[in-house]
């Protein structure tokens, strides 16, 4: 990736336009499910959204796997799939910028009081 790119966004655009054409091959219950975590995951963006690509890829990756072996999306995401984005947003630690917002106002405010 170079400067250029990571200024204009244009590698995460490409890389979703990999995502899709990955996504185009699933089954059409699979297609809806991805299209609901992928809004349920920028949630947890940070300002870029660049921390949610390699997570983004290993939820795709899965739901490759599951559906190559038959399993429903029910089977294999349950049925709260935003419950799903949270804990693998928490488990994989992608912070949101509100996150790190809130990290550096009790960072400061724990200076001021001395501790």
């Amino acid at each position: 990736m170079n400067f250029w790119e990571k200024i204009t966004g244009s590698d995460m655009e490409k890389e979703m336009k990999r995502f899709e054409s990955r996504v185009q091959k699933l089954p059409p219950a699979y297609q809806a499910a991805w299209e609901e975590i992928d809004s349920c995951m920028w949630e947890h963006a940070d300002f870029t959204g660049r921390n949610l690509m390699p997570i983004l890829d290993g939820v795709l990756g899965f739901l490759e796997e599951t559906a190559a072996e038959g399993l429903s999306v029910q089977e294999a995401l349950g049925s709260d799939i935003e419950g799903f984005c949270s804990a693998l947003a928490g488990v994989k630690g992608a912070k949101s910028y509100r996150d790190k917002w809130r990290e550096q106002l009790n960072n400061t405010i724990a200076k001021k009081l001395g501790k």
